[in-house]
């Protein structure tokens, strides 16, 4: 067996009784760790299958785990417990309470709990499906970490209005004899700690516990694990503090680093050595890390030696990108590195609006990690639309309806009376209110301005001109908003029209755009898996790729502007780690200088991997990029000018993989 692993496998795989804490860094061999040591524990140690329990946070990895230790001869069958935290405890929820799968709440059935609440309150929403996704959100959030709700601090409304409407949301899942999946973990947790004849059963049940990705625990997960763990303590904990970065959902990777504190006498091993990534980036990875402070140290190394430098570019504008992101995709393809082998890496969903748009124009195939938002389905798009159509003589009372009082202009329904608006019938309404005549005045003139302009200038005057932007203000602070994540919104729906000189031609953008999207999601159902992948930050843990282009390191994007305390800065640190070890050789980071208009700050993180402008460390290249004829680029480290030569389409490619290409001269 000792011929398979490195020392610290063997280590983890041969530890038989006690604590047990496996630090895993990125492609260092977890799955394969856990896996052989529950064949050592039965075939070694004669270890009774039924009493080993190998838990894990996603149903997808349960089935892995399980497929790869199936594998193993003569142990196809054994009854060895694979399952997710929520399915094991259900399982002894079942056993004690008898509650069958009809007992767990739909996900359109907790939603419409909550509609029937707040319409109850009559509240006025613009984005309702918003708001209720974040409800949710908290009310998850208060089981997960066992907050007294009524001491709890919305960040969606105010307290009052969540606890009642928390109230109410519980008082009809216990009417219905119906659990969420919170309600799974908290309802263990009360029949563990309650019941002792119960918690022990389970105790004996299971008697060696093995947890994947611990880092990512939740209070009350773990609360449970240290009841169901007994005296002889053979918990085995195997994850990454470096690469926890789920805080939004609850996981607190304090429990970890608490870990040897609540169960003295743990065995700690470090798994340092990477079989996924290349030394260059390895090195750039641990220098990012090394400058969060709450984390276990780790000597980190390389398994597959030095390949290829690590490439930075501080380039203009997202346009220019998204230019740059294509020419290296189409680059690697001509190399013979599959589209399915590549990544494009982004902190929120709402960044690569653009990239898309390209990748259809040069018809590169690309499947999306998460469910991109149309955002052109968003209320603040609708507006915007409503705005052009009624310039544009649409003056249906629908489209009216959607614009009349946003900014204020205190228009009554009851003045509406036909199905077409008539805005000189309407300012004959007026007597008495000079006012309000001089208000709907002001927007017949408007709509008039706005028919001759451009997309993109029309839109600059909807939010100075028309006021829109002191709406937006006044709603986010009745929603408990940062009015620039409705600013941010605003901007990007700006910038899509930027190239497009009338409605018509921004109009087929924007439909195009939603098409793909929707084809996007029907692949997505199907299973469909091609193309070039483009994922969140997040969704991108515990995947690899050959080649990765990580966009938008840009203060503000990464770091988010939300992340000010310093445990959210050192989260944000560590989902660029992850980011950055997605790459098994080709590795490109991007920032970019001009964002929406506005001057844009490279972000902390870059400085930190210490990829700077005249500053290098081995294995980071920093390309600078001048256009029109001369040196056109400059790698300071190695000496190495680029020049054109006379070839028109040679400016089409992007300098960084002109290196890689070897069409250099030496100076």
């Amino acid at each position: 067996m000792s011929a398979r692993f490195n020392k610290e496998q063997l280590m983890a795989v041969t530890h038989k009784e006690g604590p047990a804490m496996v630090l895993a860094g990125p492609g260092s061999g977890k799955t394969l760790v856990i896996t052989y040591r529950v064949k050592w524990l039965i075939k070694e140690c004669g270890i009774d299958p039924s009493h080993i329990l190998v838990i894990t946070f996603t149903r997808a990895a349960a089935d892995e785990m399980k497929r790869r230790f199936s594998r193993f001869d003569g142990l196809s069958d054994a009854p060895v417990t694979f399952g997710t935290f929520h399915s094991v405890f259900f399982m002894i929820l079942r056993y004690a309470y008898r509650f069958t799968g009809a007992n767990i709440i739909r996900e359109d059935t907790r939603r419409r709990f909550i509609k029937e609440m707040t319409d109850g309150l009559d509240l006025e929403l613009e984005d309702e499906n918003d708001f209720i996704s974040g409800l949710l959100g908290e009310i998850s959030r208060v089981k997960g970490e066992m907050i007294e709700p009524s001491l709890y601090h919305s960040s969606n409304c105010a307290d009052e209005l969540f606890l009642k409407i928390y109230q109410g949301y519980e008082n009809k899942l216990r009417e219905n004899r119906l659990l969420d999946f919170d309600d799974m973990l908290v309802f263990s947790y009360e029949l563990l700690k309650e019941r002792e004849d119960i918690r022990e059963m389970w105790q004996k049940r299971f008697r060696y516990i093995l947890i994947d990705e611990f880092q990512d625990i939740n209070k009350v997960q773990y609360e449970i694990v240290k009841l169901l763990t007994d005296e002889r303590r053979n918990l085995f904990i195997v994850g990454d503090d470096d690469q926890s970065i789920y805080r939004f959902r609850g996981a607190r990777p304090e429990i970890m680093l608490g870990f040897e504190k609540d169960f003295p006498g743990t065995r700690k091993i470090t798994l340092g050595i990477n079989y996924r990534c290349s030394q260059e980036i390895v090195e750039c990875a641990k220098r990012l890390i090394s400058n969060n402070t709450k984390r276990f140290k780790k000597d980190l190394r390389a398994a597959r030696g030095s390949k290829s430098p690590v490439v930075y570019r501080r380039l203009e504008s997202v346009s220019e990108e998204c230019g740059d992101i294509i020419q290296g995709i189409r680059f690697y393809q001509s190399k013979g590195i599959s589209l399915e082998e590549m990544a494009v890496i982004f902190r929120t969903n709402t960044q690569p609006r653009l990239l898309v748009g390209r990748l259809m124009e040069y018809n590169i195939p690309f499947q999306m990690k998460d469910l991109l938002p149309n955002i052109f389905d968003h209320w603040i798009a609708k507006n915007i639309r409503a705005y052009l159509d009624m310039a544009a003589g649409n003056m249906e009372r629908s489209t009216f309806l959607q614009v009349m009082n946003r900014p204020k202009r205190y228009i009554g329904r009851k003045m509406l009376e036909e199905s077409r608006v008539d805005l000189a019938r309407l300012k004959g309404q007026c007597f008495g209110k000079k006012w309000l005549y001089e208000k709907i005045d002001k927007l017949e003139m408007d709509l008039l301005l706005l028919g001759k302009m451009e997309p993109y200038e029309a839109i600059e005057y909807i939010r100075k001109g028309i006021g829109y932007e002191d709406y937006l203000a006044e709603y986010a602070q009745f929603r408990r908003m940062n009015p620039e994540d409705l600013s941010e919104i605003l901007d990007q729906i700006q910038e899509s029209a930027r190239d497009y000189h009338t409605r018509e031609e921004w109009y087929n953008y924007i439909e195009e755009y939603g098409e793909e999207l929707k084809r996007q999601t029907e692949a997505g159902r199907h299973e469909e898996k091609e193309g070039v992948t483009l994922t969140t930050m997040h969704s991108s843990k515990g995947l690899e790729y050959e080649v990765v282009f990580v966009m938008d390191l840009n203060e503000g994007i990464s770091p988010h502007k939300k992340a000010v305390k310093d445990a959210d800065l050192e989260e944000e640190r560590r989902l660029v780690y992850v980011a950055l070890t997605r790459a098994r050789t080709y590795l490109f980071l991007y920032s970019v200088k001009e964002l929406f208009q506005k001057q844009a700050r490279v972000s902390r993180y870059i400085k930190e991997i210490r990829c700077k402008e005249n500053e290098f460390e081995p294995g980071c290249r920093v390309i600078h990029k001048k256009l029109g004829s001369g040196t056109v680029a400059r790698v300071t480290e190695q000496k190495i000018s680029i020049r054109f030569d006379g070839k028109k389409e040679l400016k089409t490619f992007s300098l960084s993989y002109i290196l890689d290409n070897d069409m250099l001269k030496k100076e």
